[in-house]
């Protein structure tokens, strides 16, 4: 299964995207503006052009765990998106993702880093819900 993970902000959208075999993250370059119609329509664009069978979105909560100032505004975005896309669109945790990116570095942006380490903790949990069954 090949997934597409988000770190949405409303000027741009970080992406990562797994390869086939769920094990690799790797960033790509951002989609500005993602909640326009323009940034929409790339995004189903890159869902059909990379053959994703799932997006996982960002959810920015507090440190304690609660909904933040963002977390409604991601949660609305990412209700949009499944509207807009032939594929399942859930939330994940980000919590600690823009800091890991600063701290990995590399050429892709830091948006697009952030979604890489989202998508990295959601293919541990999958895979980790997978040997519990």
């Amino acid at each position: 299964m090949r997934v597409l993970a988000l770190d949405y902000g409303r000027g741009r959208c970080g992406c990562a995207v797994s390869d086939p075999t769920g094990v690799l993250a790797t960033p790509i370059d951002p989609v500005p503006a993602p909640a326009s119609q323009r940034g929409l329509a790339r995004l189903r664009a890159l869902v059909a052009d990379l053959g994703v069978d799932r997006v996982v979105v960002g959810l920015p909560l507090s440190l304690s765990g609660r909904d933040s100032a963002q977390t409604a505004e991601t949660r609305s975005f990412a209700s949009t998106l499944q509207s807009a896309l032939p594929v399942p669109v859930e939330l994940h945790d980000e919590r600690f993702t823009t800091v890991l990116a600063g701290l990995t570095g590399g050429k892709a942006s830091e948006h697009s880093r952030a979604a890489a380490h989202l998508l990295e903790s959601w293919l541990a949990t999958q895979r980790m819900a997978a040997e519990r069954s």
